[in-house]
Formats: structure tokens, sequence, C-alpha cells
């Protein structure tokens, strides 16, 4: 019998599920990566971010309602942001220091059939969010940790 396999690591706790019982339970989790050009982003009145906020939201209640939508973020700005790189411990320095114009700003873990079923759900992003980036990308290890409240 396929069963998905737990495992404790130090005090992390994997779920790992098996190909073929992911396949006929249809576990796939896909994240959507949402990238944006910050300064616009930044630009936009209260007014403005408040009615992207409220169809974003529309498509993200529609996402839950049909049981696809896991955890989804909206990052804080670039600005408040540090990279841990380097060998060892690594150093910490100051901001995201990406190679592109757009900004990683927020994600979203879906559910899905398949890679299709994910391009459509982010397809319905881009339609509220137009000049937005959203990649969309399998999820190999999916770890839920503990239920946070909202702070």
């Amino acid at each position: 019998m396929l069963v998905p396999i737990r495992h404790w690591i130090g005090r992390l706790f994997l779920v790992i599920v098996p190909p073929v019982l992911a396949m006929r339970n249809r576990i796939m989790f896909y994240a959507i990566l949402a990238y944006h050009v910050e300064d616009t982003v930044q630009s936009w009145t209260p007014d403005e971010d408040a009615a992207l906020m409220k169809d974003l939201l529309d498509v993200n209640d529609r996402l839950t309602r049909e049981g696809k939508l896991g955890p989804a973020a909206r990052l804080d700005a670039t600005a408040k942001a540090v990279t841990l790189r380097g060998p060892g411990d690594g150093m910490v320095i100051d901001g995201p220091f990406a190679e592109t114009k757009e900004q990683l700003l927020g994600l979203y873990v879906l559910d899905c059939a398949n890679q299709d079923e994910a391009i459509a759900a982010a397809r319905d992003l881009k339609r509220v969010n137009p000049s937005a980036v959203y990649e969309i990308r399998p999820i190999m290890l999916y770890l839920p940790g503990a239920t946070l409240a909202a702070r």
C-alpha cells in the first residue's frame, strides 16, 4: 500500500508523497511567484492599491472555495529585505540584489492537477493585475509548518 512517508529531521517534520500516490490522489502543489516593478507598486495611491487588492482577494476567495489555495503572502518592500549568501554561516547583506527590474513581491501556493491548471490560476491573477509577472513553478517539497495567526 502506498502512503505518504512522514519523517522527522531534527525539528522539521517532512511529508514525502510517493509520485504514484501523488498522481493517484492529485496531490500537486505549485508556487506562483508574483513579480512587479516595485517603484510602480509604491507609486499607487492608497485607493489604487486597495482596488487592486480587492480584485486579487476576489481571485483568492474563489481559489479558496475551490480548495486550491494554500498560503499566500504579500511581501514588504525590498528595502527592508536582507540576503544571506556566501560560504559557511554566510554574510547578511542589505537588500535582495536581484539582477532584474522586477522584484519578488508575493507568492501563492496552490494545489492543482497539473501545470495547465496552475497557469490558468496565474492568468486569473494577471487579469486583475496586468502589469505583474507571474512565475509558475512546481513545488518539490512542501512543509506546511504551523498555522500562523495574522498579526
